[in-house]
């Protein structure tokens, strides 16, 4: 039986199959803090654009273009924190070549989707994804190969319900579920 796999996580569990990742949140873009080495992360990240807090865009933008710069040179994915910035993240992302992308906590319209899929970047859902009305119809039609699930943070639900919640919205089983992400993270993490 394949195990859970928990993409975006800060809370690690030993029995929960979760990629290592390293990088600088935009939040702190103005701190200066340095990228720590990126190296031995499976996923360089979290790292984006968040339009709605107090850190200047051109910082974050500066820093995100930093954590895509070693990205493309290490050949590793990144997972994306993208907050009312999604247009102006697209349009970066253009300029990379990149081993993989991953929205985590997709929150987002079926025509952003949409246009995510069209490039071959994951979707990756949790609790928030859930409770949204318009991301509900992406998790139900979103194809299975691009798909991930994540608990982000303390407040989340446990993976094992994310997934038998997303499951039901999908209208297929957990087991069949579990198998499809193992073989996502493994294409994606494992065989880079």
């Amino acid at each position: 039986m394949p195990q859970f796999i928990d993409i975006h996580t800060h809370n690690p569990r030993p029995d929960v199959l979760s990629p290592t990742m390293a990088g600088v949140h935009p939040w702190d873009a103005e701190r200066g803090v340095a990228l720590p080495e990126l190296s031995a992360a499976d996923i360089i990240g979290e790292t984006g654009l968040d339009f709605v807090c107090d850190v200047s865009r051109e910082a974050q933008e500066q820093l995100f273009r930093q954590h895509l710069e070693a990205a493309e040179r290490l050949n590793k994915p990144v997972v994306l924190h993208v907050v009312r910035s999604f247009e102006r993240v697209m349009s970066i992302l253009n300029g990379y070549n990149l081993a993989g992308v991953i929205f985590h906590g997709f929150v987002g319209s079926l025509y952003q989707a949409q246009r995510c899929v069209e490039r071959g970047y994951y979707l990756s859902f949790g609790a928030r994804s859930i409770r949204s009305p318009r991301t509900r119809e992406v998790i139900a039609t979103l194809p299975h190969h691009l798909l991930f699930i994540e608990t982000d943070d303390a407040l989340s639900p446990s993976i094992e319900e994310l997934y038998v919640a997303i499951a039901e919205l999908r209208k297929e089983d957990v087991e069949e579920l579990k198998k499809q992400l193992l073989e996502n993270y493994n294409r994606l993490i494992i065989k880079r």
